[in-house]
């Protein structure tokens, strides 16, 4: 008996030696970078792009992101969050102030407004990711490619859900985003690169409504905007 549990014992350690070997083979390290006024004007002219003044007015977005539904009031900074069958009134200004206006229980109150914050946060990145360049908290960087043309590190060092996180993003000739590369906490593949396609105008404003990571595909869906 002894013996059969010494090779289990033996067999995930090789096993969990394997993964992290192949984790490891799969990343990528952190490119060198520049922060300054030159990558914050590159992140001023991707935003224009896109039209940042445009979504500076909009006052409610409306979208799907797979079973989450989401209202969000970005006047007020509030967001109704749908999903089964709860119902959350996330005020983002005061999240402790937030409530739960569809099932639950008084138990499970807290559980339920921070899972809306982290759903939330999120999905909307997926949406709103590039109007985000300026947030507190932001750095922005530049990276020469190797083909010769800049790309854009953004690290998150405060806010969201997972602080710390990086995004390198690329870009087309008219400065409108194809995908980024991710090194963030909840990957633990570091690099991995996700598409940003599909985009469309809404008031003006350009979205992307499709990303694809590796074998997953991410729609929006529902997109509206007030």
């Amino acid at each position: 008996m002894m013996r059969v549990v010494k090779k289990v014992i033996l067999a995930l350690i090789v096993i969990s030696l394997g993964l992290v070997l192949v984790i490891q083979w799969l990343s990528k390290p952190l490119p060198e970078s520049i922060t300054g006024p030159e990558a914050d004007q590159f992140a001023r002219d991707v935003q224009k792009a896109l039209n940042v003044q445009g979504y500076d007015t909009i006052s409610k977005v409306q979208f799907s992101f797979r079973d989450h539904h989401y209202l969000w009031n970005k006047t007020e900074e509030r967001v109704l969050v749908s999903w089964e069958d709860y119902q959350v009134d996330l005020i983002l200004s005061e999240i402790e102030n937030s409530k739960v206006i569809q099932g639950g229980k008084d138990s499970n109150r807290s559980d339920l407004i921070e899972k809306a914050k982290a759903y939330f946060y999120n999905d909307s990145y997926w949406l709103v990711a590039p109007f985000k360049f300026f947030d507190p908290g932001v750095v922005r960087s530049l990276v020469q490619t190797d083909k010769g043309s800049k790309a854009l590190l953004i690290t998150h060092t405060s806010g969201g859900v997972t602080p710390g996180d990086s995004y390198l993003w690329y870009f087309d000739e008219n400065l409108i985003p194809t995908h980024f590369e991710l090194w963030v906490s909840i990957i633990p593949i570091k690099g991995v690169s996700a598409t940003w396609s599909s985009w469309v105008s809404k008031q003006d404003v350009l979205f992307s409504t499709f990303h694809k990571l590796g074998p997953l595909e991410i729609t929006i869906g529902d997109l509206k905007v007030y």
